[in-house]
């Protein structure tokens, strides 16, 4: 497909009335986020099922937070914004280039983690409190899709081609709730069962994305600059791993400290919670390519005021509903032993995703302008977040707590690196 073509792409023309577009697209994204999302939910149900124990629930919540911890924010967010700026700057065949070398090296990060897996079976099945391999190395081929998903996931996104990125949403989350519910419910298969519905719905999501991206990776190759291209991705890589890290790193911690009873009914409320993500975080990721673009071409955007505006009414509307209506979520969700101490941990969770959705959105403004100056306070954040995770656990609310204040420092540090510097605050 020639360079023209990809550049007459309907979606960048949007910039022509960008509020209109940017609701289009925004409003068509948290219809299939919550469309992918309520099929992730309902394949919490199956925690009901009679092949499911609280200990087995909480065996597929740690598998499931190892694949939450491939960086796939930080992954899709480089090839989104270096697919913006290709399209921004004629650089298409840079892109094919850079697209094909990094799949390529995805086989040899998987390599890698089979290896280890290989290597120390016996000892990650008892810290994880596994009853079977068979999980684990399904993991694995998890973990090699979800780094394939957020790399075409973000092509998608940076070609503004919202339509397909939203339907390989829905679709992941439809072939993992249609898989998992077969291998539970008639198989028994119980959390080995879950994470293969887990794994074949990203196969379909992955394979629709691949499809879809063909015109930009199938391109003749021409060579591209290194330091450049470093320069831009080392900071994306960093700053939005350290994101990454505040969205999932809570779970692993509470597997690992507290009882498998526990820690099933902490991934509970965890799940209800995350699930404001998904009406806020399309906000975030519709804005970014377009702030990628305006930044190319010094242009002026007024998106970062109207999306941070949006997100922070959201995200506080659900958190309360959460808070009043938790207990009989919870009750329809899950089993009864899970109402107890999920209700009493759910308000504090709920309310640590409002501060934490709006950094998001701050996070993606500044990176997506190449302000990276905030990148090493991001990390610094993740790395004491994760040691007082360490020291502050004596109970489920306590590490909640911990999360929420980490959430507020934050959001204060991405406040404070936005508007300290005029060409990042929102143009009016």
């Amino acid at each position: 497909m020639p360079a023209e073509k990809i550049q007459s792409n309907p979606a960048p023309a949007a910039f022509t009335h960008p509020h209109a577009a940017f609701f289009r697209q925004s409003g068509w994204l948290m219809v299939a986020n919550v469309g992918g999302g309520f099929f992730m939910l309902v394949v919490h149900f199956l925690a009901k099922s009679k092949h499911m124990s609280p200990a087995e629930y909480g065996a597929f919540g740690v598998m499931l937070a190892v694949a939450m911890c491939v960086p796939n924010m930080p992954l899709q967010m480089v090839f989104a914004q270096q697919t913006a700026r290709a399209l921004a700057t004629g650089r298409e065949r840079q892109l094919a280039g850079m697209i094909r070398l990094a799949w390529l090296g995805t086989f040899g990060l998987a390599g890698l983690c089979a290896l280890g897996v290989w290597l120390w079976q016996g000892d990650i099945l008892a810290a994880w409190k596994l009853t079977s391999a068979t999980g684990l190395w399904i993991t694995v081929v998890v973990v090699l899709f979800s780094l394939w998903m957020p790399m075409f996931w973000g092509v998608l996104q940076g070609q503004q081609n919202f339509f397909w990125l939203g339907w390989s949403n829905i679709l992941n989350g439809a072939g993992r709730f249609a898989m998992a519910a077969v291998l539970v419910l008639l198989a028994g298969w119980a959390s080995v069962g879950m994470i293969t519905g887990v794994c074949l719905g990203l196969v379909v999501a992955v394979g629709v994305s691949i499809w879809q991206t063909r015109g930009v990776w199938r391109l003749p190759a021409e060579p591209f600059k290194w330091r450049e291209l470093l320069s831009q991705i080392v900071p994306l890589l960093l700053g939005f791993g350290a994101l990454q890290f505040f969205f999932t790193a809570d779970t692993m911690f509470v597997k690992a400290y507290f009882s498998d009873d526990d820690a099933g009914f902490y991934i509970g409320a965890g799940t209800l919670s995350r699930a404001l993500l998904w009406l806020v975080l399309p906000l975030a990721a519709v804005m970014f390519p377009k702030i990628v673009h305006s930044a190319v071409r010094s242009e002026k955007s007024s998106l970062l005021g109207m999306v941070l505006l949006g997100t922070g009414i959201l995200a506080a509307c659900g958190a309360l509903g959460l808070t009043v209506l938790g207990p009989w979520i919870i009750k329809i969700v899950f089993k009864n032993s899970f109402v107890q101490v999920a209700s009493a941990v759910l308000p504090w969770y709920a309310w640590a995703m409002v501060p934490l959705s709006l950094a998001n959105v701050l996070v993606n403004n500044l990176l997506a302008r190449s302000q990276f100056r905030i990148v090493p306070v991001l990390v610094a954040l993740a790395v004491a977040y994760g040691f007082a995770l360490t020291q502050f656990h004596g109970s489920l609310v306590t590490v909640l707590k911990t999360l929420g204040v980490f959430n507020l420092l934050l959001l204060a540090a991405c406040g404070w690196f936005t508007w300290r510097d005029k060409s990042a605050a929102p143009k009016s």
